[in-house]
């Protein structure tokens, strides 16, 4: 930092400035330090900056352990912890910060032993509570004993928390509409889980467009797919197989999905001439299925990368708490047509 600041022409306060971001640094100084940091290859040391202040530099990102792992080992891959990894990572690294990411079981007298126990050994600055982690207060009253700011994916209540979202009854509901405008009214919908509360007020966003077009609710085409492949190809075989069966089917996720597209295929139905079907998800995986799939795009990365960034406001002593909602967006491919 000595060196950086002797070629700079300016003082070592100034360079730890630059590299914490913080403000009273002119722009054009700002930027001849950044430049020398550049031609030197000056990186921080991390554990230095740990001693010489009351930061660690880690935000805490943590996911639901089971199902993470479920994923992993059926070599399905996981493409929300893609996302929230890249979008959490990139932020982290643009700030002089690092991303640690961990997995803790959902059970209560699990969730809070393992969260205490990595809290105590990492001391992040901040923590990330991914769905269903996010519902349990539990956890965010064990971050407040600690002093730890902490950012919620899923939930909008703001207050004491950096609450990132995006319109989930919103996504459900513009699904719905997408399939009605093409003229379907026998529309089923393949749920997640209840202990998802996002996953939840998707499927109030699905009824609200069926009330609002006047068309059928019948609770036996609410599917309880629980996200899984298997769990999903038995729900979709009986509807498929009834006699009075649905025309299109909105899935949760996009494993879920691609069960629609497999039990519709050994029944010889084709997708969308007979079926329409729309996934709330958009991994790659849906855009090389054939067809390639309506769905909605969920703003994963940027969440987190929000979530890290007002948490990394917070430990600077910047208040970065409340709302934020991000857009979703609905990409129209080829699995969803009129109505046969």
């Amino acid at each position: 930092m000595r060196d950086v600041a002797s070629i700079a022409g300016v003082s070592h306060q100034t360079v730890s400035r630059v590299i914490n971001n913080s403000p009273n640094v002119k722009a054009a100084v700002r930027e001849k330090v950044q430049q020398t940091i550049d031609a030197l290859g000056y990186v921080p040391n991390s554990a230095a900056r740990r001693m010489g202040g009351n930061r660690s530099y880690l935000i805490l990102a943590i996911n639901d352990r089971q199902r993470t792992y479920d994923n992993w080992r059926a070599g399905r891959g996981n493409d929300w912890v893609d996302q929230m990894l890249y979008g959490g990572m990139t932020e982290c690294e643009a700030r002089g910060y690092h991303l640690v990411f961990e997995l803790i079981d959902t059970q209560p007298e699990k969730a809070q032993g393992q969260l205490s126990k990595v809290i105590s050994e990492l001391r992040p600055d901040g923590v990330i509570l991914t769905p269903p982690h996010s519902e349990n207060a539990a956890l965010t009253d064990l971050l407040k004993e600690f002093g730890i700011a902490c950012a919620r994916i899923g939930k909008r209540e703001g207050g004491a928390f950096v609450d990132v979202c995006m319109d989930e009854a919103g996504a459900g509901f513009e699904a719905a509409r997408h399939l009605a405008d093409l003229g379907h009214r026998q529309i089923a919908y393949l749920a997640g889980s209840p202990f998802y509360g996002n996953s939840m007020m998707r499927l109030d966003g699905y009824r609200d467009l069926l009330q609002e077009r006047s068309l059928p609710f019948r609770s036996d085409w609410i599917g309880k797919g629980d996200f899984k492949f298997d769990t999903a190809i038995t729900v979709v075989k009986k509807w498929l197989s009834h006699k009075e069966c649905p025309t299109a089917i909105i899935a949760d996720n996009d494993q879920m999905a691609f069960a629609v597209l497999h039990v519709a295929d050994r029944l010889g139905l084709k997708i969308p001439r007979d079926l329409s079907l729309v996934s709330l998800e958009d991994t790659p995986g849906v855009r090389l299925s054939v067809p390639p799939m309506t769905a909605i795009r969920q703003p994963t990365a940027d969440m987190i990368a929000k979530a890290c960034g007002g948490l990394i406001a917070e430990s600077s002593g910047k208040s970065a708490r409340g709302k934020y909602e991000l857009p979703f967006e609905l990409v129209k491919r080829e699995s969803t047509a009129s109505a046969p």
